[in-house]
């Protein structure tokens, strides 16, 4: 393991190599820290940039472009392009300044968004802004004093100056909009920029001196980019239904090019800018091309892949402790494991299984008398509901009876009342209600928020607190976790308690707040670490988080003197005495062995695709022993005679699918597993969820508690001070990140996920502690991705940090750097292809009313038996998507099928979407069987002896219509028989 100083030392490398740098002719490329597996890098030639901007130099000579994070130097009539910047800046959008010295850009190097400035040689590299905002699009007033940018210091993104001498900043535009890349007019007395205002844009203009602003464009459609020319032209980008087009003073010039959204540079006699990944210049009606070629470097990542045991039955200790919560007295711990709500003496010990059946249990809570728990479970059939057990009797009281999912039960202090999340909507988007315990009357205090944190109360039961994303501006979806209070009579309006600016806490999903039994402090998890604060009777901080442990901490819970707090720490669970602080170990002794059918199984087919050849054989028995194929063969009455036989006559053999990107939600209950089994999906891979909660579901699946497909789990996302997803963690330093890669060794999750905001140079550390590890990487990244030894890229499209994709330019479309990259490094690529739903259902119309889609809540059923009313918009960015998909296939990426859902109806959509890309069937069906497998290091994806017995039966060939794959009548998931009729009927509530 490296230290961060280390890393940092290193990371300069590129810095000092750069000042010895002089003329631009003489550019020399800086050093880059090297793949942290000790791979050798394939070097590679690029002559197209995907979403790449370009400026020229004020001579005419050179143009500066951002291909894929660095920063470029081309000569003006092509050639050979020469890198400045190191690989690991996220460097964006440079411009000249007036005088050709320096070139301005703004960059990801330090965690944010910052301007910078360069020489065109590489040298004398400066960082100009710096704090908690994203600075970005900068832009040189005429004389070369002053930078105009965007950025989000004010709450949203305004526009703001710089003086580049003195660094002061000046706000210039101000008003709730959206107001983004900058430009200046000839004279300096004005500043151009787009404004956008929901789902409306145009462009506005604001004169310096005196501040007024003015609307100069409004177009149909989305316009930005504004650019003048040296003669006061107005040049912009226009994205409608028709495509992605240039136009300047009203008039398009760019034909049928995709034109990337960004800022045109003006020369002498034309202007250049980016269309189709190529540099473009126009004078007049004269268009050119300026031919380059960029050396970009990748790796295919070299490693002991970690292999998952599916044939021990040996002891396994259970890891996937969820949400443990201490009893008033201190004396008890309540917990979910393994499936079951579980109490244990705080000691230690063995724990008590009170409700040990095939029910989803979730989120247990202490009534304030350490009488009762209330927790969530789907035990009654169909979907969860909130529970009450009295622990005297043993006996259970259903309290709710909704149409929506209630999780994060908490107690009123006076023990009359529950709070809970009531989950309504994908990812856990949930309203905040309350139900009387003793009439069960719901009263509802907030509607659906985004993604809140369970519940805690105020002692005098005034208040209901929840940690909720604090966003720094629409243009971006990330904020920082921090308190929301809402007022517990449901009548005055909620407001923001902010322990600490710009700083929050680290998950929603078990960082807290916990409001102590006193009132007069809270506790949450701030850098991995248990902090503690004081505050007034509402919460208001009255001082600083100050922390408690040197330990990563997760889901603190309180007893009732105020004293004592149960929290997790990676594999343990430990309390600490808050006014001596001693810590003390919770010995845990739970175990459980893998379920495995014994005994022989012989499935007899009419048809059989093993998923190897691109063929259709006929008439074949499947013989099972245990959890493994032991042979395929010939049909044989003699072998029907075995311990289990399952007739397929009629039916089509396939393996079964792998859904190679969903989240596991407790929401759904047990019927989430049921669904996949159901729609024939043996295998989940979750690239990101709560830290313990998919521990949790793959232990329980592993154990045959429930129906389920195999699990392949990671924690949370790994995310960088900003976080959006409940499911993310907000990672604070280089420290955190450490405590948050040992947890995830020590839970052993099988991938690690390094999201949107995660910097370059600590992706890389990351790939270097899982690939120690044994487990793969995956990210939404592209570059330097590739050279760093990610694994794997999720999404074609899909969230990035800049606003716009590097792997895809306007209209879906992938150009040749990515493809290359992806080609050259082999890596697997997920592509969830949204909107392929609407496509595949206008064909298959009859899959609206597909009875699985019952087991289902109801806002997930609407999205299959509804219409999208994005389907239109997302129409011409599908088609771009699968051009660019198949010429990714073609180059050698591996293709996994993959959704991002937790509604399997997608995952035929997406491997029918493929087809229309231009694959065969039999490719098609590849990517959810075979090469999602070897993604996994997993012994499925084919039918052959030896393999894991995944087998899906089908009605009809989907050799012949790919959409045949739907048609699921019977469910082999490691050697376990289970029919689809009977799936669906166990998943319906009781006396339904």
């Amino acid at each position: 393991m490296i230290s961060h100083m280390k890393l940092l030392s290193v990371a300069l490398l590129s810095a000092c190599a750069a000042q010895a740098l002089a003329q631009p002719a003489n550019l020399a490329q800086p050093a880059n820290l090297p793949p942290p597996g000790g791979e050798k890098p394939i070097a590679f030639d690029v002559h197209e940039g995907t979403s790449m901007a370009v400026s020229v130099s004020p001579d005419g000579k050179w143009l500066a472009v951002d291909l894929q994070g660095s920063l470029w130097i081309i000569p003006a009539k092509g050639g050979k392009a020469k890198r400045i910047t190191d690989y690991f800046n996220d460097a964006r959008q440079p411009v000249w300044s007036p005088d050709g010295s320096r070139l301005a850009y703004f960059a990801y190097r330090d965690g944010g968004y910052d301007l910078w400035t360069i020489k065109p040689d590489g040298s004398d590299m400066r960082k100009l802004t710096q704090g908690a905002w994203d600075d970005r699009e900068p832009a040189w007033s005429p004389d070369g004093r002053t930078i105009a940018f965007s950025s989000d210091r004010s709450g949203n993104y305004d526009i703001w100056t710089l003086d580049v001498a003195s660094g002061a900043v000046k706000q210039v535009s101000s008003n709730p909009r959206e107001d983004r890349m900058p430009s200046w007019s000839p004279d300096g007395a004005s500043i151009a920029y787009a404004g956008i205002d929901g789902g409306k844009t145009a462009l506005y203009a604001t004169t310096v001196a005196d501040g007024k602003e003015s609307l100069l464009k409004q177009v149909a459609g989305r316009v930005d980019a504004p650019s003048y020319g040296p003669t006061g032209q107005l040049a912009y980008v226009v994205q409608d239904a028709k495509g992605s087009h240039l136009e300047v003073d009203g008039k398009s010039v760019s034909a049928a090019e995709n034109v990337f959204p960004f800022r045109i540079s003006w020369g002498k006699g034309g202007y250049y800018y980016v269309s189709d990944g190529k540099i473009r210049y126009r004078s007049g009606a004269r268009l050119s091309t300026i031919d380059f070629a960029a050396t970009l470097e990748a790796v295919k990542p070299s490693y002991a892949r970690a292999k998952r045991d599916w044939d021990s039955t040996a002891p396994r200790k259970a890891l996937g402790i969820v949400h443990p919560t201490i009893s008033p007295d201190g004396s008890r711990i309540a917990f979910v494991a393994l499936g079951d709500l579980y109490l244990m003496s705080s000691k230690g010990g063995a724990p008590e299984n009170l409700t040990r059946d095939a029910a989803l249990d979730a989120d247990p809570a202490w009534s304030p008398d350490g009488q009762s728990i209330a927790y969530t479970s789907d035990k009654g059939g169909g979907l969860p509901q909130l529970w009450m057990r009295d622990l005297k009797t043993g006996k259970d009281r259903k309290l709710t009876s909704i149409d929506t999912q209630p999780l994060g039960a908490a107690w009123s202090p006076d023990g009359s009342r529950i709070a809970f999340l009531d989950v309504d909507g994908r990812w856990g988007v949930a309203g905040v209600c309350v139900v009387d315990v003793a009439t069960g009357k719901i009263t509802r205090l907030q509607a659906s928020l985004g993604q809140p944190g369970s519940p805690t109360w105020s002692p005098d039961g005034k208040y209901v607190a929840i940690a909720l994303s604090y966003k720094y501006s629409n243009s971006f979806r990330e904020g920082t976790n921090q308190i929301y209070v809402i007022p517990a009579d449901g009548k005055g309006e909620p407001f923001w308690q902010i322990p600490q600016a710009n700083a929050g806490t680290d998950t929603r999903g078990g960082g807290g707040p916990a409001w102590s039994p006193d009132g007069t402090k809270m506790a949450a998890i701030y850098e991995g670490l248990l902090k503690i604060w004081p505050v007034e009777a509402d919460g208001k901080p009255m001082g600083p988080p100050r922390s408690y442990t040197s330990e990563i901490a997760y889901f603190p819970t309180w007893t009732a003197d105020s004293r004592t707090i149960l929290y997790q720490s990676s594999d343990r669970l430990k309390t600490i005495d808050t006014e001596t602080g001693v810590i003390r170990e919770i010995p845990v002794d739970l175990s459980y062995r893998l379920a495995i059918p014994t005994g022989r199984t012989v499935i007899h087919v009419s048809n059989l695709i093993d998923s190897v050849r691109d063929e259709t054989q006929h008439d074949k028995d499947i013989v099972i022993e245990g959890n493994r194929i032991a042979a395929i063969r010939d049909h044989d009455p003699a072998l029907h005679k075995a311990d289990r036989f399952i007739d397929g006559t009629g039916l089509t053999a396939i393996p079964g699918l792998i859904e190679h990107h969903a989240h596991l939600q407790k929401d759904f209950g047990a019927n989430l597993e049921r669904a996949w089994l159901a729609y024939g999906i043996t295998t989940v891979r979750d690239p990101g969820n709560q830290v313990y909660d998919a521990v949790e579901d793959r232990e329980a699946a592993e154990a045959g508690v429930r129906p389920s497909p195999r699990l392949y789990i990671n924690g949370p996302l790994l995310e960088w001070q900003r976080v959006y997803y409940k499911m993310g963690v907000a990672v604070s330093g280089p420290a955190h990140l450490e405590r948050e890669l040992e947890r995830a060794r020590l839970l052993k999750y099988d991938i690690l996920k390094s999201y949107v905001r995660m910097p370059d140079i600590y992706q890389r550390r990351i790939v270097e502690a899982a690939h120690q590890m044994g487990v793969p990487v995956t990210g939404h990244e592209i570059f330097p991705a590739a050279y760093t030894g990610v694994d794997a890229t999720e999404h074609l499209g899909a969230t990035s940090r800049r606003g716009y994709s590097p792997k895809q330019g306007p209209m879906g479309m992938a150009y040749e750097d990515v493809i290359q990259l992806f080609g050259r490094s082999g890596r697997t690529l997920t592509p969830t292809n949204f909107g392929a739903l609407t496509g595949y259902l206008e064909k298959n119309p009859s899959y609206r009313d597909d009875p699985r889609l019952n087991l289902y809540p109801i806002w997930a059923r609407k999205t299959v038996t509804e219409s999208d009313p994005l389907a239109a918009l997302l129409r011409p960015l599908i088609a771009g998507s699968l051009t660019s998909l198949k010429k990714l296939y073609d180059a050698g990426t591996l293709v996994a099928a993959g959704t991002d859902t937790m509604i399997a109806t997608n995952l035929h959509a997406e491997i029918s979407s493929y087809v229309d890309a231009g694959l065969t069937p039999f490719q098609a069906l590849q990517t959810a069987t075979v090469n999602s497998a070897k993604s996994l290091n997993l012994d499925a994806g084919t039918l052959e002896a030896g393999k894991l017995a995944d087998i899906t039966l089908l009605e009809g060939d989907p050799r012949e219509n790919i959409a045949n794959t739907f048609n699921v009548r019977k469910v082999i998931a490691n050697g376990q028989y289970y029919d689809v009729a009977e799936l669906v009927a166990a998943g319906q509530e009781s006396g339904k």
